[in-house]
């Protein structure tokens, strides 16, 4: 080392790698040397320079022997990585044999027991995609990831994400839903978003599978954080008040997730369930803006079963829903009204037109307005 400095310091060496620039002062003068306040400036530049010294020695200068001590232990990683790196050309050049002579199952289990993973990776995977089909044998590339899945406890880290993702999709693909699920539930695996998502669309392209898909869906999206899309497979397998209850939990589902949620899963328990207050608590969202979403999407269906279930419980239940409604403006009740009367639920409308007359600030316009029967003045 070019401008290593070492000096003898009680009986060891020390270095270090830069030049030290000298902070002492001066050799005092005769007339400093009889003044007490110069003397005790200079002792106090002395004591400074002391702690700076001790300072310097323990962040910038090892001792010798600790360097040739590094130095050694550098040969030694050295030679490690030398022996690591012959080995794992012999490791390669067996794998590619045993590809070139068509031995994939042997190839793939060679590869899941590589020490340290070193042929689980994207590399290796490619390999085995490039051989394609075979027929009257199984897959190649399937063979690897179920050879990789299967060794994945022994390691202590799980499969990475990228491999999980395209080992799901290869199970998929090969229509193995019974390996795809043995590798969510047991196995050591990497989950994210882009895994759950595509279980989730492989269940929404197979209705028979459509259950399974939604369970292994919701177990990678919880795994993950993903509560939201959990709550939606939670809905889609009909599992609702068990999804009410997770989503009390929740404290960042806004208003537009709510609206998303009954549009992507429209089923009226489901907006029941929403709608209606629990524990003394507030509902989480507005029937009426629920119902009003629904026609406003083309959901008319579902909006009309709505209608017929709170149509059965009477001027009560309408009038309960009115009075304990704390998004809803009473405008938009008079929209729902409107809707009633549109639909054919003459007595429903007329009861929401009823309890709305009932409430302060509340005149009417015009007994023949047919689309803006009330007129809210607020005071």
């Amino acid at each position: 080392m070019g401008n290593l400095k070492s000096w003898q310091q009680s009986p060891q060496h020390w270095c270090t790698t830069r030049e030290e620039p000298s902070n002492l002062k001066p050799r005092m003068t005769l007339q400093d040397s009889v003044n007490l306040d110069a003397l005790n400036k200079y002792k106090q530049h002395l004591e400074d320079r002391y702690i700076k010294c001790k300072q310097d020695m323990s962040t910038e200068y090892v001792p010798a022997q600790k360097k040739a001590d590094l130095d050694e232990e550098m040969i030694v990683l050295l030679k490690r990585r030398d022996l690591a790196e012959s080995q794992n050309k012999d490791l390669k050049f067996r794998f590619n044999e045993l590809i070139s002579l068509g031995e994939y199952e042997k190839a793939a289990c060679f590869a899941a027991n590589s020490p340290r993973r070193i042929l689980q990776n994207i590399g290796t995977m490619n390999k085995f995609k490039a051989v394609g089909k075979i027929r009257g044998k199984p897959l190649p590339l399937l063979l690897f990831f179920e050879a990789i899945f299967s060794t994945s406890q022994a390691f202590k880290r799980p499969i990475n994400a990228n491999l999980t993702v395209e080992g799901i999709k290869c199970g998929l693909s090969e229509k193995r839903l019974d390996l795809v699920t043995h590798w969510i539930t047991q196995e050591k695996l990497t989950f994210s978003e882009k895994a759950g998502d595509i279980v989730f669309a492989y269940g929404e392209q197979n209705t028979y599978h459509k259950p399974n898909c939604l369970a292994l869906a919701q177990i990678i999206y919880n795994e993950c954080g993903l509560h939201k899309k959990a709550l939606l497979c939670l809905c889609k397998q009909g599992q609702i008040h068990e999804a009410v209850e997770q989503l009390q939990q929740l404290k960042d589902f806004t208003f537009d997730d709510l609206i998303n949620l009954i549009t992507v899963c429209p089923q009226t328990e489901l907006v029941k369930c929403l709608t209606q207050e629990r524990d003394g608590k507030p509902p989480f969202l507005s029937f009426a803006l629920a119902v009003l979403h629904l026609f406003s999407v083309d959901m008319k269906k579902v909006g009309i079963k709505l209608l017929q279930e709170i149509s059965k419980g009477g001027k009560d239940e309408i009038e309960h829903l009115v009075m304990d409604d704390p998004f809803c403006s009473l405008e938009k009740w008079q929209d729902m009204a409107n809707i009633c009367l549109q639909n054919g639920f003459e007595n429903l409308s007329s009861d929401i037109m009823s309890i709305l007359r009932s409430q302060a600030g509340v005149s009417e316009i015009s007994e023949d307005d047919s689309i803006n029967l009330m007129e809210h003045v607020f005071w």
